[in-house]
């Protein structure tokens, strides 16, 4: 198929133009363009495919929208009749808005913001913190208000829907949503307490999110309210005997391996924040993760769903989906505090997974297990890349992609938004950041790093006429993070523009090149594309 590129590519003639870069004719193209941009076209076609899914999600789900409220059901089978924040929300809602405003921009600013509208309408109960709502009687579900049904739903909702949402997009809706809800559960909640629901995982995970979100909240607003009560969830669980190292249970797949995520995410603020609390938590929060490494894993390093920390016990050998998230943990203080120990088992056991996990049965048949490992691979894979992993995300993301049935839906629950969230994550590194405006779904883009050049092909089955648009430190522009480092659910950065610096741009190999600040590739280029034309650039940073 390769050969059949380079042909296609010899025999392209004037193909488009930039209307801020004036080419005079087409010149043949050396032999190692033709290489590269060959790959940057097969690349292009995966990212082509995986934008069309997550659009095809969306509607799908539109079509099941209630006729009043406008809003989805929490599930297509028994949840028909219940909107709710923690599945409905958290899972599914936020990322059918994310994936309208990488791809369908009128459907971002309409449906999607109208449901937002109807969701605060009709569902907040304490506050503006929602419970779950009944299309059938257009009312609540439940005639009782439960404070703590309302804070999972609530915790849920914010960092698994609306944080993610936060990072990358920025200011928005849906982030006024998110700070409204924040504020309000500071009066309900402080620490929750292990006996506030009937499954003392849950309270680990509301603590695990909250911490999640708090840490990210404080760096993004600077206010310090945020970072004294994430202190005092910290407190709780590192120096008190709440610490899991004296439970005996403690889960490590999802939902308890919130708790982890969140004490290294706090740990990172007070390392730049309150060096002298760090100094605090340290010791009993690396016996905690060292304890986890000892007893936690299987001999490839992939963690089992539940332990027994006081015991040094596996309760369930299962392997969990998630391993990534909590390799996350272990990645940040290896950034924080050097220890090699903890990025070696990483590698290690990233090396093993093309060898060993092909089409892997993490969670059974449900493609929600296929999303979070493969998640958990991309993130620590744009730290660590190998080939090998990069091969295997290729394997695994088709095996979840033929879970989804042609009307669009994946399997019919909350669960399919985390197929549209892996798959965006996926798409986005195959574009290597890059998004177009406005895409269709004839329009292809790819792209790749090498040599410290990033190379990115353009094709159109219709004429098109829009803007190519280069990511940015997203990490410092919305959250003003010192370190971009790795976090649950987060979507990471691959090739990313300053606005300071210069960039030399060419179009189609050969002709002349110009250069161009980083804000203004941030903003976007003019391109045109003809029908079934191509269009291959090189970027190269040339100063700052």
């Amino acid at each position: 198929m390769i050969e059949q590129i380079f042909h296609m590519m010899k025999r392209l003639l004037c193909i488009s133009f930039l209307p801020l870069i004036i080419f005079l004719g087409c010149t043949q193209h050396q032999p190692q363009d033709e290489k590269e941009f060959a790959k940057a076209l097969l690349i292009g076609s995966q990212a082509h495919e995986g934008f069309n899914r997550c659009l095809d999600f969306v509607y799908g789900w539109l079509n099941h929208t209630d006729s009043i409220s406008g809003l989805i059901p929490e599930n297509l089978t028994h949840g028909m009749d219940i909107w709710n924040a923690h599945n409905a929300a958290a899972d599914n809602y936020s990322f059918m808005v994310l994936t309208s405003y990488i791809l369908d921009r009128p459907l971002y600013e309409g449906r999607m913001r109208e449901m937002l509208r109807a969701e605060k309408g009709l569902t907040a109960r304490i506050k503006s913190l929602p419970d779950s709502y009944s299309f059938s009687r257009q009312d609540f579900q439940f005639e009782l208000t439960d404070t703590a049904r309302i804070i999972f739903g609530a915790s849920e909702y914010i960092k698994d829907g609306l944080i993610p949402l936060m990072e990358y997009c920025g200011p928005s809706p849906w982030n006024d949503r998110l700070m409204e809800m924040i504020t309000d559960l500071s009066g309900v909640i402080e620490v929750v307490d292990k006996n506030l629901f009937n499954n003392p995982t849950t309270a680990d995970e509301v603590n695990g999110e909250m911490l999640q979100a708090l840490s990210r909240i404080y760096w993004m607003t600077g206010e310090e309210k945020f970072m004294d009560w994430a202190v005092r969830i910290g407190d709780s669980y590192l120096l008190t005997d709440r610490n899991p190292l004296y439970s005996q249970r403690f889960r490590l797949r999802d939902h308890g391996c919130e708790i982890l995520g969140g004490l290294s995410e706090l740990y990172f603020l007070l390392h730049f924040i309150r060096p002298d609390k760090k100094t605090e938590y340290r010791e009993p929060l690396v016996r905690l993760m060292d304890r986890i490494l000892v007893i936690g894993r299987n001999e490839d390093g992939m963690f089992y769903n539940e332990i027994n920390p006081e015991m040094s016990s596996v309760i369930d050998s299962t392997l969990v989906d998630n391993w990534g998230y909590l390799y996350n943990a272990y990645y940040t203080l290896y950034l924080l505090d050097g220890l090699d120990r903890y990025r070696k088992t990483i590698v290690e056991s990233m090396q093993l997974l093309s060898k060993k996990y092909r089409n892997y049965p993490w969670e059974g048949t449900s493609q929600d297990g296929y999303a979070d490992a493969i998640e958990s691979a991309i993130n620590l894979y744009n730290r660590e890349p190998q080939k090998e992993v990069a091969e295997w995300i290729d394997s695994e993301i088709r095996v979840m992609w033929q879970k989804q049935q042609p009307d669009g839906i994946i399997e019919g629950w909350h669960g399919d938004g985390n197929f549209a969230r892996t798959t965006l994550m996926y798409c986005l590194w195959k574009t290597q950041g890059v998004t177009l405006k406005p895409w269709t779904p004839g329009l292809e883009i790819g792209g790749f790093q090498g040599n410290d050049t990033l190379y990115l092909s353009l094709r159109s089955t219709t004429k098109w006429s829009g803007r190519i648009i280069f990511d940015f430190p997203r990490h410092q522009k919305y959250l003003h993070l010192p370190i971009d480092y790795p976090r649950i659910n987060q979507f990471p950065e691959w090739y990313t523009v300053n606005e300071g610096s210069i960039y030399r741009v060419q179009i189609n190999p050969g002709n002349r090149s110009m250069e161009y600040q980083g804000s203004t590739l941030r903003n976007g280029l003019e391109l045109k594309l003809g029908e079934k034309d191509s269009l291959f650039l090189k970027i190269i940073r040339v100063s700052g």
